[in-house]
């Protein structure tokens, strides 16, 4: 069970911003208190492209780093690891101080809903199956399907803030939808397949 003094999300970017007094913050400094609930902060921050009106392309490019993400978490590894210039690029106090104050809303209405439970799931050995359903989540966001980018992003978002939340409930619930999902795209691109091959073949 989670100790009653263990810290929210909420609180987490709180003890960040405190920790770090200077003009500019990196990622690395951002994140350091989340510790191993970083995986779950990073996943958070791939899943909001997915709700932008912007180009196409970020499935690709949100699927293809959260493959790198769940292929982190599935060898094992007890934090996520980011390239230098990723994890050491300094961002404008100002800057961070504003998306935090935008996303404490959010976290607060989640965090009365979420709640740590079942945390052992959210945990080794149980992480190894995660990092395998991060990919495969991160393999139907990069494919070239209409109209599919807010639904997969609201799982990646609900997978995001079990991990952060350790809610192992809210994380069983995602595995099944994302098993869900998997094989339904599968049963649609074997029908296409098909179909292609009735007319063209």
């Amino acid at each position: 069970m989670t100790l009653p003094h263990d810290p929210r999300t909420t609180e987490l970017f709180r003890l960040a911003l405190e920790q770090n007094t200077g003009d500019t913050i990196s990622l690395e400094q951002f994140i350091a208190p989340l510790e191993a609930r970083a995986y779950g902060f990073l996943v958070v921050l791939l899943s909001l492209p997915n709700f932008i009106p912007i180009p196409m392309g970020v499935g690709g490019v949100c699927g293809t780093l959260l493959i790198i993400i769940g292929a982190q978490m599935l060898w094992g590894m007890p934090r996520p690891w980011l390239p230098r210039f990723t994890r050491q690029h300094g961002f404008p106090r100002h800057s961070v101080e504003t998306f935090v104050s935008h996303m404490t809303p959010m976290f607060s209405r989640l965090e009365r809903v979420c709640k740590p439970r079942f945390e052992q799931i959210t945990r080794r050995p149980y992480s190894h199956f995660s990092g395998l359903m991060l990919i495969l989540l991160g393999i139907l966001l990069a494919l070239p399907i209409p109209f599919t980018n807010y639904p997969f992003g609201l799982l990646i978002l609900g997978f995001g803030v079990a991990l952060i939340e350790r809610d192992g409930v809210l994380l069983a619930l995602i595995w099944v939808a994302t098993l869900i999902s998997t094989a339904m795209v599968g049963s649609l691109s074997s029908a296409m397949v098909s179909l292609a091959r009735h007319f063209f073949g």
